[in-house]
């Protein structure tokens, strides 16, 4: 996946999956080896293409520093039919490295490092998913053996990744005073850890893996800091809050949180009501460097500014001018709040300039849902930028309320000093964007205060739980609360008929008490998108016209009422057990996919949309007399 005749590719990813699921510091699982995908000083300099969302790139100089100037999507891969694998084209992308580094036998079960030259690397340039090791030294005869990654690894919760201590762990949690050979054993069909174990040939000691997954265990090492994605160990350790060392834990090689990416999305607005002005922010990436009308005479003639052929030379290098020479510096809150423009956008569609990039169209509020929704407004198209800041291992930035909010010594950094640059992506789609009425979003507030404690105390005890301080802080309110379920619901729902996966549907959602000053919000966007410059076909919108809406949201509502896993669903209620941020919800009835959910399934409750068979008092959709809204007779 790099040039060079040494670096051969070993297999592809989709540009769109070096954000979200394969990024910087994460490990990919290939059909004969695992590698990590190493930090930004290794990648490319060249075959990338720069994003612009003035935005997100100030909120991103916000956390990562004023050097940061550019957001650059991944190394893209010209398109050619590639029937010769030794030519240029075919050695661009994203540099990686084996890991682990620990190989594994499978037929003489030989546990040994990729230092030991045990274990050699096997090229295919015409058949990249074919690179492999093979075990040269097995005792076996036969032709040799593809080794496999041994499949345990330790981490820690400062995002610190390493192989796993396997000298150290079957002789006892110390170095051995003799020489090692080292086999992983299975001797039982399932799997598990208790049936696997570790021996040393040398000295016949083994030891059960399940051993490593025991809680208290002291047997596994303090964290060394190990950055294998950067090629070095944190110069700083890896130490707890308290300043006392981390032991790492253990865990297998695929799994799920090991890897998590942290990520700021911004949507490209319009920031001006001006058309031409727009157009200026809009193409900032290929103006920038403008410096006289003699520059945009030249790109004319190149056919490179067909967005400005209604504006004289004269009028486009004065807005150019107007925007090289910068306007009043935003403060760092402003910077950092990318949802309250955003909400102003939307919640006023009739002064929002329409753009390649964005339109908006309000339609009416269906009829029997019309008091609860101030508007309606159709996104026929959006554009979303996203943009990776860092990554975390075992705790989830889903657990907060911004990304950035993540706790800057859990955050791993992507790169070894200062990047002037973040990996982005751009999606283009369509969406359906829901104001609530303030008035009754107030008046069911005023009603459920009983609900939002229990949230509170939940939120408070979970907090504690996990060390972070203060506890109350951070705590979204019911009002979050109500509209994260209705956008869970409606989800569902419209995946049935949009002609998209409920994983390929997002929500954005915009909450705010009043009581600040800045506007308060209380909206949802439902969107989707594709990397594409066309972006979706327009199914999603489709379905917001009022009478289909209608049917949709009576239905949404409808499923919530009862869910396959009640009575155990309907009453769990928060902060149960301690261990969740959710009252009424679950798999069969509000949990979403990761790629949907803003806050990892948390803060949920269908209570808080309609009755249900344990309670019926905090419902926020029912008519003038109390019964379900949308509900009809028989």
């Amino acid at each position: 996946m790099n040039k060079g005749r040494d670096k051969p590719r070993v297999g592809e990813l989709r540009p769109s999956q070096m954000l979200t699921t394969f990024g910087v510091g994460s490990v990919v699982d290939l059909p004969h080896l695992s590698v990590m995908v190493m930090g930004l000083e290794d990648w490319p300099i060249s075959d990338f293409r720069e994003l612009t969302e003035e935005r997100l790139l100030a909120s991103m100089r916000n956390v990562l520093g004023a050097q940061v100037n550019a957001l650059r999507s991944p190394p893209i891969v010209p398109d050619t039919d590639r029937t010769n694998p030794f030519e240029e084209q075919s050695y661009v992308g994203v540099p990686v490295a084996p890991f682990p580094r620990w190989m594994l036998c499978p037929r003489c079960r030989r546990l040994a490092p990729l230092s030991s030259n045990q274990f050699a690397l096997k090229p295919d340039p015409y058949r990249p998913d074919r690179v492999k090791y093979v075990h040269e030294n097995c005792r076996y005869p036969g032709k040799l053996p593809t080794a496999v990654p041994a499949r345990f690894v330790v981490a820690c919760k400062n995002g610190h990744l390493d192989d796993f201590p396997w000298v150290n762990f079957v002789h006892g949690g110390g170095p051995p005073d003799h020489p090692y050979k080292l086999q992983l054993l299975e001797v039982g069909p399932s799997g598990e850890a208790a049936d696997i174990y570790v021996r040393c040939e040398t000295c016949n000691t083994s030891r059960p893996m399940s051993d490593a997954f025991k809680l208290h265990d002291g047997d596994l090492p303090a964290c060394r800091g190990r950055r294998p994605h950067l090629r070095d160990f944190d110069e700083d350790g890896c130490k707890d809050e308290q300043g006392q060392p981390i032991r790492v834990r253990a865990m297998t090689q695929g799994a799920s949180n090991t890897w998590f990416p942290i990520l700021l999305s911004a949507l490209s607005i319009p920031q001006s009501s001006n058309l031409l002005k727009q157009l200026v922010v809009d193409r900032w990436s290929d103006l920038y460097d403008i410096e006289g009308e003699g520059d945009i005479a030249k790109l004319r003639r190149r056919n490179l500014l067909r967005d400005f052929s209604d504006f004289p030379d004269a009028d486009l290098w004065a807005a150019i001018r107007e925007r090289q020479m910068g306007s009043e510096e935003a403060t760092v809150e402003d910077v950092a709040d990318l949802k309250t423009p955003e909400w102003q956008i939307f919640s006023n569609p009739d002064g929002a300039q329409r753009t390649n990039d964005f339109r908006l169209r309000q339609v009416s509020a269906p009829r029997r849902f019309a008091g609860f929704f101030e508007k309606v407004v159709l996104v026929e198209r959006v554009r979303e930028v996203r943009a990776l800041i860092g990554f975390t291992r075992i705790e989830s930035p889903g657990d907060y309320e911004s990304p950035a909010d993540f706790p800057e010594a859990q955050r791993m950094r992507v790169a070894r000093g200062k990047t002037t640059w973040v990996p982005a992506g751009e999606i283009r789609g369509e969406g359906i964007f829901f104001q609530f009425s303030e008035t009754e979003v107030e008046g069911w507030l005023a009603r459920v205060q009983r609900l939002n404690m229990e949230f509170f105390a939940a939120h408070k005890q979970w907090r504690t739980g996990r060390g972070l301080t203060p506890p109350e802080e951070g705590f979204p309110g019911l009002r979050f609360v109500l509209l994260h379920s209705f956008a869970h619901a409606l989800i569902r729902q419209l995946s049935l008929e949009s002609g998209y996966t409920a994983a390929s549907l997002r929500e954005r959602i915009y909450s705010r008490n009043p009581g600040t000053d800045r506007p308060e919000m209380a909206g949802v966007l439902i969107y989707t998108g594709a990397p594409d410059s066309e972006g979706t076909l327009g199914g999603l919108v489709s379905l917001g016209e009022p009478a289909v809406l209608e049917r949709h949201l009576r239905q949404a509502l409808d499923s919530m009422r009862l869910c396959s896993s009640d009575p155990l669903c309907a009453e769990h209620h928060p902060g149960k057990e301690g261990t969740s941020l959710h009252g009424a919800s679950c798999h069969a009835c509000l949990f979403a996919s990761e790629t949907s959910c803003e806050r990892g399934n948390k803060y949920l409750d269908r209570t808080v949309l309609v009755p249900t068979v344990d309670r019926e008092q905090f419902a926020f959709f029912r008519d003038s007399q109390g019964a379900p809204s949308g509900s009809s007779s028989c």
